[in-house]
């Protein structure tokens, strides 16, 4: 089945899968990224009081969703990475959304006016990962292993505290942390953590939806899990622009700079999911992957803000999934990108997944994120560290998860440098890019003890 090289895959890269295993392998990574995928127009909406759209911008977000996924994984003229990219919009963009929202309701603008605004400047935004990824050469000397390593760790370190808010019941729970919270991610983690285990291929393979299976019976039976009503509207046709296409470069601005920021995050992501890809990562092949990713992350942000959904960036979220199941084929992108269509296209399907209870998908994600930040710590680790890598790695890790635990960091300085800077990836990855540039490689004494072995060696003969 699986090649030597990939003696740790069921699936390799290129290699094409049953329809029956990519189904379910499939299934696992949609459930892996959903709740990152209608989170951000939830929030958004709230904020922006666009309730009444609320469940269109789901909608919409699962569509776009889908159909960057499968741009990513087809990569058809050099678009797309060729690999499994689930997308997905970053919480990078929350906060400058949100203030885009704010001051067009402050000048006067109604919700239809705030979503034509916010999804016209995406529109023009998206050009700044489709112009980047023409320069992917010149920027390999920033995108080091040490670098991009500490990014997917830093990123993997935040989303286990989603994973673990998430399992204790969710912010908003009333029984958040409760006994019967904890209990349900266990069983849910234990589940999953047992299968993944087995030799048995098809238990691997199906791992986290027999284990998500597993906790919603349990949640079921304990009372803490009901499925209500699924909604009136059973397709939902999509349409360009619906609401307008308006522009501003004020609000522009700030979206522009979190596009470039999460350039970064989406280097780390695409690095981690070619070395659990067993891929190469520092030849023409890896930077022809990254050269094609970006770009699809660009073309799937047009596709997202024609669609109504805020920007879709290449997600973390699914990268373990790979490790776990392994199953690595890019064919298995094809089904999650028809999943997410679907979910998007027939809001039903995606009601019942969303109302999947949180301390469930909590347990769930915990064993998946952590292998996002192992994933991480392997990149950094492929050759020893000198003092420099690690006053480097120290340092990005430092205000990375410095600035995250202590938002009030940022408090005093200007509100757009809390929203950019405001993410462990974002912070510990622009430390890292400056200390990189700034601090003079160390030279090795390898080469001087090599001439001096074979001197001595010349002198004994």
């Amino acid at each position: 089945m699986a090649d030597e090289k990939n003696d740790t895959l069921i699936y390799g890269l290129e290699q094409k899968i049953p329809p029956l295993p990519a189904f379910f392998s499939a299934l696992q990574h949609v459930l892996a990224g959903l709740v990152g995928i209608i989170t951000p127009p939830l929030i958004i909406g709230a904020t922006l009081g666009l309730g009444d759209w609320m469940p269109y911008l789901i909608s919409m977000s699962l569509l776009a969703s889908g159909i960057g996924t499968f741009l990513q994984s087809n990569r058809v003229w050099g678009i797309g990475a060729g690999m499994i990219c689930m997308q997905g919009t970053s919480f990078a963009f929350l906060g400058v959304a949100i203030a885009g929202g704010i001051w067009v309701k402050g000048q006067g603008g109604g919700p239809q006016d705030i979503m034509a605004m916010l999804f016209g400047v995406n529109f023009v935004a998206a050009l700044v990962p489709v112009i980047v990824s023409r320069f992917i050469e010149p920027l390999k000397k920033i995108f080091t292993p040490i670098i991009t390593g500490s990014v997917i760790a830093l990123i993997g370190i935040s989303l286990i505290k989603v994973s673990v808010i998430n399992w204790c019941g969710g912010e908003q729970s009333q029984a958040f942390g409760s006994m019967s919270n904890i209990a349900l991610g266990a069983v849910t983690l234990g589940a999953i953590v047992l299968l993944s285990c087995a030799k048995n291929r098809w238990l691997r393979l199906s791992s986290v939806v027999v284990g998500i299976a597993v906790g919603c019976v349990a949640a079921a039976l304990s009372g803490n899990f009901h499925l209500t009503g699924i909604g009136d509207t059973w397709f939902r046709l999509p349409s360009l622009f619906p609401f307008g296409f308006q522009f501003n470069s004020a609000i522009f601005l700030p979206i522009a700079l979190v596009s470039l920021v999460c350039i970064l995050e989406a280097v780390g992501d695409l690095t981690a999911n070619c070395l659990i890809s067993k891929q190469s990562i520092d030849d023409g092949a890896f930077r022809s992957r990254l050269k094609g990713g970006i770009l699809a992350d660009g073309i799937s942000c047009m596709i997202a803000a024609m669609l109504c959904a805020f920007p879709n960036t290449t997600f973390a979220q699914n990268n373990g999934v790979i490790q776990m199941t392994g199953v690595a084929s890019r064919y298995v992108g094809r089904y999650i990108g028809v999943i997410l269509i679907l979910l998007g296209l027939f809001p039903p399907f995606g009601e019942i997944l969303r109302q999947i209870p949180t301390p469930v998908l909590g347990g769930a994600t915990m064993v998946m994120f952590g292998c996002v930040v192992a994933a991480g710590i392997r990149i950094i680790t492929q050759v020893p560290l000198n003092r420099r890598d690690m006053l480097i790695v120290g340092l990005a890790f430092g205000f990375g998860l410095g600035v995250e635990a202590v938002p009030a960091f940022l408090a005093h300085f200007p509100p757009i440098i809390g929203n950019l800077f405001g993410s462990a990836a974002t912070s510990g990855g622009l430390v890292a890019i400056v200390l990189n540039l700034i601090i003079p490689e160390e030279k090795t004494a390898a080469p001087v003890a090599a001439a001096r072995s074979s001197n001595d060696s010349a002198e004994s003969l």
